[in-house]
């Protein structure tokens, strides 16, 4: 049985360009179950994003949810020479730090959403998990985002850039930041 991970056999945004501006101007031109495609293509990627950006299940599926009806309705604002991943994830973004203005204190993630309901887990194991949640929280929104882009969606350098809108050079400074302030959290599991 092969390993159980959050990672996707290969990225799904990648080679999509072409098949996704096709899904949108079909959508453009009245074809409304064009837009599932997009949704079927992106649900996945963007929630587990969401999740890692906010934290609860619930506020991530929210987040998901109002950027694909967002998307959808604001579709002829889309520019053609932009990827839709970039696009969609912009409105996901904005709706999680909607959400996280709201939100004053973090509260870790539920046994099932860390994969504690597996029984091969062990109670370090989900001790650790737990540990590099919180970890992962207690960074600030512009590393946070990074680190869950990287390696939550599996996404490049540029690919990241891209999505934010930023230097390449600024998507490396704030991995390294991010983690080194990961590695300095979780430096008690070194020991272990």
């Amino acid at each position: 049985m092969g390993k159980l991970t959050n990672f996707f056999e290969r990225a799904v945004y990648l080679d999509q360009d072409g098949a996704d501006l096709a899904a949108v101007r079909r959508c453009l031109d009245g074809d409304r179950a064009a837009f599932e495609e997009l949704v079927l293509r992106y649900q996945r990627p963007l929630f587990n994003v969401a999740l890692r950006l906010l934290g609860r299940y619930d506020e991530a599926s929210d987040a998901t949810q109002n950027a694909f009806i967002k998307a959808y309705g604001h579709l002829e604002t889309f520019d053609a020479t932009q990827r839709f991943f970039s696009w969609i994830y912009r409105i996901l973004r904005n709706e999680c730090l909607n959400a996280l203005r709201g939100k004053r204190t973090f509260e870790p993630l539920s046994d099932g959403v860390l994969g504690a309901d597996r029984p091969a887990d062990t109670i370090e194991d989900v001790e650790r998990q737990r540990a590099v949640q919180q970890a992962v929280m207690s960074l600030d929104i512009d590393y946070r985002e990074v680190i869950a882009l990287r390696h939550f969606a599996d996404m490049s350098y540029e690919d990241i850039a891209t999505t934010l809108g930023i230097p390449s050079k600024t998507v490396k400074s704030r991995l390294y930041t991010a983690r080194q302030r990961l590695a300095e959290s979780l430096s008690a599991w070194k020991v272990r």
